[in-house]
């Protein structure tokens, strides 16, 4: 963690700024929704694991982490900033905090894509494709964000934990298939 992020208390923008990305977050992930079609024809026909959860957990689970992640990734912003100025002007972020952006805004994207590659084009084995870049994409922003941030990179745990679940689903499904 920075020093200047450790050492100063969060003030209401930051704390706007963590909600309004946790929301934001949110928003990107719900790209995916129109795609879920888990009343379609080829998902019914579809053997799943006996692990596979409940529909409704999925509502659950996902709103929850991308607010994590959101939140995550303002932490490492606000971590991140050097040479603040007192009068709010412009900031530079640290090095490590653009690579742990930019690694989060890759992954970001190849999260929103499982949806329409799996649902869209009902396709399990390009779906476990997508998590197969997926994860080892969290991994890596997990990494990245603890070199700026220890809580961002905590808060990311259970995304991580949710994206190897989705990768044994995701495989049980194509196997069974």
């Amino acid at each position: 963690m920075s020093t200047s992020a450790a050492a100063r208390l969060p003030d209401r923008r930051d704390a706007l700024l963590v909600v309004a990305a946790a929301v934001a977050v949110n928003l990107i992930g719900a790209v995916g929704v129109p795609f879920t079609a888990t009343e379609s024809a080829w998902f019914a026909a579809l053997d799943l694991p006996a692990y596979y959860p409940p529909g409704w957990a999925f509502g659950v689970a996902w709103p929850i982490l991308y607010a994590l992640i959101g939140a995550a990734a303002a932490l490492v912003y606000l971590g991140g900033r050097e040479g603040e100025k007192p009068t709010g002007g412009s900031t530079r972020l640290a090095r490590d905090a653009r690579i742990a952006l930019g690694l989060f805004a890759v992954q970001l994207v190849v999260n929103v894509a499982w949806s329409p590659v799996f649902w869209g084009l009902e396709r399990a084995d390009l779906g476990l494709v997508v998590l197969g870049l997926l994860l080892p994409l969290v991994v890596a922003t997990t990494v990245a964000f603890d070199r700026v941030d220890r809580r961002a990179a905590l808060l990311l745990v259970p995304y991580l934990a949710w994206v190897c679940f989705a990768t044994a689903l995701n495989y049980g499904i194509w196997a069974l298939n």
